[in-house]
Parts: structure tokens; C-alpha cells; sequence
């Protein structure tokens, strides 16, 4: 994550907008005069960018292009994905189908937007891309009776990075996007996935939910408490939404995991544990062990270092006292575990 501000980065497209673009290409190679060179699209805040095309090819009854996913200033595992879209004449009074190709997922869990069964291809993109057949299909004097086959080159290996095999979509990536937009280092991509994440457990009927800020405190938390991988939501640093999303969004119990580090960041206050928008203030934590020297240490785990257990343990009571705060009067089981490097439990209040 960075600090720059946005308007200093480059702005990217979405995969849902980019197989937009792929589908309007591949439609002018069906029904057209072939494939163009570049196409453009109109997104569904009004912005009508351009993209040139990659991979043209067509047969009888079909066609397929593909566009190279720019995200711009962000650090997103699809920049650089070559997304195609190929599109095959239907019979009359299907309507529009929509299928996954290579790359591609399907859903398997319920509690995401789109039910199990059918491909990852998101609402919005769904719609944008119903929107260009339409369009297409007026122009050209042709019935919106296509079937819709979307395909992500290496998109199984990309998927890997993602949260999507948690998430119960297996196979390949999800074709997202509400705006068409990719905005560079946004925390917002986070936040909707950690609502995703808890949708999903929600739908399952898991009643107890996890939020770790790392991989070691994950692995430990889903192994003292014998969670299973669909229980573990992506927190990372935003501690405060996720307990925002569960404030209206309920389950019977939430745990919470992390270092010594992040979770005194969460004992003093913070929502948004990174290093960057959140700092240990040290002179207030001398005053909470009442011990003076604290004030001129560097970190938290040089404070644990010097007093031990005690600390920790005050820690984990003073950040489960912050998280209660944010869950008011909600009627779920709240834990904090503190965890050392290694992943052994220091410290845990109930």
C-alpha cells in the first residue's frame, strides 16, 4: 500500500470491463465485418474508453477476441491477463448465455452475487456485457440469442493469489468490476472482500468467524479453534471493517488474531492497522504499565520483550475492549489472540 495520493497514479480497467471490450470485438467478427483493431466501450458511470484487441480469431458461428487487463498504478495479480471473449451464435429464444472458459471459475458456495453453478462473471459485468449485444445486435439486424464463453489466460495460476478458492470459486479468476474502473491501491477492493468473505460463512450457517491479521496468526487461530478454511475471513489490517460489516451482519462468535504489533495499534484505537495510517504510541503505553522507560522504545514487541506475558495479556483485554466497542450491542462472542512470531499463543482474552 502506498500513501501517494490517488490522483497521482494511473487508473487501470476492471476484467469485467476489458471482457466488455473483448465480446464488443468479437460480436463485430460474428455479425460485422470482422474484428477492428480497437474498440470502445461506454462504462456505467458514462466514460467510454478504448481498447485495443489481442488474439482475433473466428469460425463458422463464432468469433473470439482478446484485450490485455491494464490496471494501471495497481498491484493487481490480472494486470497484464490477456481476458478473451468468444462468442458463438445460440438457437432462437435462448437469450444470452453466459459460460467460463479456461481461467475462468465457477461458484460452489452460496453468498456471493452470483449462485452456485454458474460462472464468476459478476452482475455488473454481466450487465455491461448483455448491454453490448443489445447494441450489437440492433445494428447488425441479428436476434440477442449468443452464448458468452469468457477465458482468462494462466487464470487458474492467478486465482491462486486471489481469495477466491476460499470463497468456494474454483477453477480460475472472477470477472469483477461495479464501475469499470480499477483505482490504484484502493482499500476499498479489500473491505468488499472481507464482505464477501463473511457473506459466504453467513450462507454456509458457519455460526464462529475468524479475522488474523497475517498468515501465522491465521494458521494459528484456525487451529486452536478447529475452524475451517471458509470460517477465515482476509482481515489483514482492517480490523475495523470487518467488525463494521459484522456489527450489521452477525455471527455467534468472532475471533481475532495477531502479533503483539498490530493488535496494541488495535488496544490504542486503530481501525486500519497498517504501518502507514496507524502508529504504537508509546508514551500512552508507559502510562498503561506504569513503567516509564516504555516511552522511548521503538516497538511493541520490544515493550513484550522487557515485561512479558502481562503485557500481552493487557493487550489482548484492551483490544478486545475496542472491538466490543465497535460491536455494541450485538450479541456475539468476542476472542482476542495474541500471537508470537513463531504463532504460539502469548496472550488471549475472552
Amino acid at each position: 500500500m502506498t500513501n501517494a495520493p490517488a490522483s497521482q497514479l494511473r487508473r487501470g480497467w476492471t476484467t469485467g470491463a476489458c471482457a466488455t471490450a473483448a465480446l464488443k470485438a468479437a460480436l463485430d467478427g460474428l455479425w460485422g465485418p470482422g474484428v477492428p483493431d480497437e474498440v470502445t466501450i461506454t462504462l456505467p458511470k458514462g466514460e467510454t474508453p478504448s481498447f485495443s484487441l489481442e488474439n482475433a480469431q473466428s469460425g463458422a458461428n463464432w468469433a473470439e477476441a482478446g484485450v490485455i487487463k491494464d490496471a494501471g498504478d495497481d498491484p493487481d495479480v490480472t494486470h497484464g491477463a490477456l481476458i478473451r471473449a468468444r462468442v458463438a451464435q445460440g438457437v432462437p429464444g435462448q437469450g444470452i448465455r453466459f459460460h467460463a472458459g479456461e481461467g475462468v471459475g465457477i461458484v460452489t458456495k452460496p453468498g456471493l452475487p452470483i449462485p452456485p453453478g454458474e460462472p464468476a462473471i459478476n452482475p455488473v459485468p454481466r450487465l455491461m456485457m448483455k448491454g453490448v449485444v443489445h447494441e450489437c445486435a440492433a445494428a447488425y439486424g441479428r436476434p440477442s440469442d449468443v452464448d458468452i464463453t469468457i477465458s482468462v489466460r494462466d487464470g487458474a495460476a492467478l486465482a491462486e493469489k486471489t481469495w477466491n478458492p476460499r470463497l468456494g470459486i474454483k477453477g480460475g479468476l472472477s470477472i469483477l468490476g461495479t464501475t469499470g474502473i480499477v483505482r490504484p491501491f484502493s482499500c476499498a477492493a479489500w473491505i468488499a472482500s472481507i464482505h464477501r468473505g463473511i457473506d459466504v460463512a453467513r450462507a454456509e450457517g458457519l455460526t464462529h468467524v475468524a479475522g488474523c491479521t497475517g498468515a501465522t496468526s491465521e494458521a494459528t487461530v484456525r487451529g486452536l479453534h478447529g475452524l475451517p478454511e471458509s470460517a477465515m475471513i482476509d482481515m489483514g489490517d482492517f480490523v475495523g471493517g470487518m467488525l463494521k460489516y459484522l456489527y450489521k451482519n452477525p455471527v455467534e462468535r468472532v475471533t481475532i488474531g495477531g502479533g503483539i504489533g498490530k493488535l496494541t495499534k488495535l488496544a490504542q484505537g486503530a481501525r486500519d492497522l497498517h504501518s502507514g495510517r496507524s502508529q504504537v504510541d508509546f508514551a500512552a503505553l508507559a502510562k498503561w504499565t506504569e513503567v516509564p522507560e516504555v516511552a522511548q522504545m521503538n516497538t511493541a514487541l520490544e515493550v513484550f520483550e522487557k515485561l512479558g506475558e502481562d503485557f500481552a495479556m493487557q493487550i489482548a483485554c484492551m483490544a478486545r475492549h475496542e472491538a466490543r466497542s465497535i460491536l455494541r450491542d450485538r450479541p456475539v462472542a468476542l476472542d482476542v489472540v495474541v500471537i508470537d512470531r513463531q504463532g504460539a499463543v502469548i496472550a488471549r482474552a475472552t
